[in-house]
């Protein structure tokens, strides 16, 4: 994170709090507006509930005298909490959904009483006509119908010897359970009225706590936030720039202290942060310069002296070979075995010397390199061949894996070839007793070549040392081999590595630029010639 971030976060984040801080109060503020709202419905729900119940009650004491308008203050009593359950905002919140049954059942039992007391008034008129007896208390009966109607069912049957199965009895009597229904409806109503009259006070209570318990909470955090961030910043600030400058001094010192982990893994930070990595990298850098050009000083070096001795080699081993077979075919059958032997050895080392030299001027000349486009496989099939000549392969299994099957490249195909006959040739005589070679090679933007065999390996202390001219570990040899294939794949802007284990093997890694307008243009052409 750069500075100018980090000075900006120290604002920030109180701005963050103080924004967070003001929208949980607005929408703390909606939601009390809210449940006061709801607070103020569920208050006038239980003052309907309440006059309801009144109106209730003395429709059934003081009926039938004022039974009209009672029953008309009970139904626009229901009507009215109707009209406030159909405007409910939210019906999650249970007031239509507790209330509404209740109100719609109440409705049902006062409708069905209404209807069966006029059923009964009228009944009790007709009786009245056939008994003069039941004429003379009718009046005290029918105002007891709402109020006691199992009173007037048992004086009915005990004074006018009133059927159980009397018309008038079973009515009473159905009566008497739909009064006892609307009761427990109504008592319903209230109950439920209350509960959610308090619920909606609760919630108010609780959004106002938790409005004064964020202003206590968020104010003191924001203080401490703010004034920590900006000592954190500035502590880490003025503590990497004195270590820079420490940095500075010892460099100028002469001192190049070691990266720490942080640094040269180039983990992210801030323009200081990456002031001291890149400061770091500069110094690797120079290091890393200093000894590739003592490297190059010192190749240079031995190239010179390998082509001068080379040079001075060459003639004289051409006429010692020349002589040689010269003698073998002027002596003929004639010569002893002794003198046979001894031309052929002169013959055979003679050659040796040559391979030699034709190594050391391999090494000195280093010629860059003609590109062209070159088929991996068919390459790598050449070198195999090229490679059995010199060696006993029956016993080694070659191996190619490549992906895709056709691999084009871009490269000098005799310095290439080269590369892989000397990996081959090193491959075949690490597994004497035969094993199996592997070539696999992955194209992914440049190619990736893994040469492996099955050997004894390379042991650790004699990694390091493979690609250093004339170092070699074999009997025979001039250790030039791996030193011509490092520098061919330098001068294909290619790197090269080796892993290895005692037992277990070798591996060596080349990477390969990849040039896709050539393989698109050999691909166009049928492939590379």
């Amino acid at each position: 994170m750069s500075l100018k971030k980090k000075i900006l976060l120290s604002f920030l984040v109180g701005a963050a709090i103080m924004a967070a801080l003001s929208a949980f109060l607005y929408a703390n503020f909606v939601e009390i507006r809210a449940e006061t709202a709801f607070l103020e419905l569920t208050d006038t729900v239980r003052s309907k509930s309440l006059q309801l119940r009144r109106h209730e009650k003395n429709y059934l004491l003081y009926a039938p005298a004022t039974a009209g308008d009672e029953a008309a203050s009970i139904r626009a009593y229901l009507a009215e909490l109707d009209a406030i359950l159909a405007r409910v905002p939210e019906p999650g919140r249970g007031l239509a959904a507790s209330l509404g049954p209740l109100v719609r059942e109440y409705r049902q039992q006062f409708g069905r009483i209404e209807t069966l007391v006029r059923v009964i008034a009228a009944e009790s008129a007709a009786f009245r006509q056939r008994s003069p007896v039941y004429a003379r208390v009718s009046g005290l009966l029918e105002a007891n119908f709402l109020d006691k109607p199992l009173a007037d069912v048992a004086y009915l049957q005990s004074d006018h010897d009133l059927a159980a199965d009397h018309q008038l009895v079973l009515w009473l009597q159905e009566l008497d359970v739909l009064i006892t229904g609307l009761r427990r409806t109504g008592e319903s109503i209230l109950t439920a009225s209350k509960e959610l009259d308090r619920s909606a006070r609760e919630k108010v209570d609780a959004a106002i706590r938790r409005s004064q318990t964020a202003l206590f909470v968020f104010y003191p955090v924001f203080l401490a936030a703010g004034f920590g961030v900006a000592a954190l910043v500035a502590g880490s600030l003025v503590r990497r720039i004195k270590v820079l400058a420490g940095l500075v001094e010892e460099t100028g010192a002469g001192h190049f202290p070691a990266p720490p982990p942080a640094a040269a893994a180039g983990t992210g930070g801030d323009e200081v942060d990456l002031l001291t990595r890149r400061f770091y990298v500069m110094e690797e850098q120079l290091q890393k310069h200093e000894r590739e050009l003592v490297q190059a000083k010192k190749l240079a070096a031995i190239g010179t002296l390998a082509a001068g001795v080379a040079h001075e080699l060459n003639n004289p081993l051409n006429n010692i070979s020349t002589t040689a077979q010269r003698l073998l075919r002027k002596a003929g059958d004639d010569a002893s075995p002794l003198v046979r032997k001894g031309l052929d050895d002169i013959h055979g080392q003679t050659l040796r010397l040559k391979s030699i030299v034709g190594d050391l001027l391999e090494f000195a000349r280093a010629r860059e390199p003609h590109l062209a486009a070159v088929e991996l496989g068919d390459l790598v099939r050449s070198a195999w061949r090229s490679a059995a000549a010199s060696r006993d392969t029956a016993a080694v299994l070659l191996r190619t894996e490549l992906q895709p099957p056709e691999i084009v490249l871009e490269v000098d195909r005799e310095q290439l070839e080269r590369v892989f006959i000397n990996l081959f040739v090193n491959a075949v005589d690490a597994m004497p007793g035969g094993g199996t070679l592997t070539v696999r090679a992955e194209e992914d933007g440049e190619v990736t070549l893994a040469v492996s065999d099955t050997g004894g390996g390379i042991p650790a202390d004699a990694l390091e040392k493979v690609f250093e001219p004339f170092f070699t570990s074999k009997d025979r040899g001039t250790g030039l081999g791996l030193a011509i294939v490092f520098g061919i794949v330098q001068r294909h802007r290619g790197t090269i590595r080796v892993q290895s284990a005692v037992g277990a093997g070798t591996t060596f890694t080349l990477t390969l630029p990849l040039n896709r307008a050539v393989r698109r243009e050999a691909a166009g052409n049928g492939g590379p010639r």
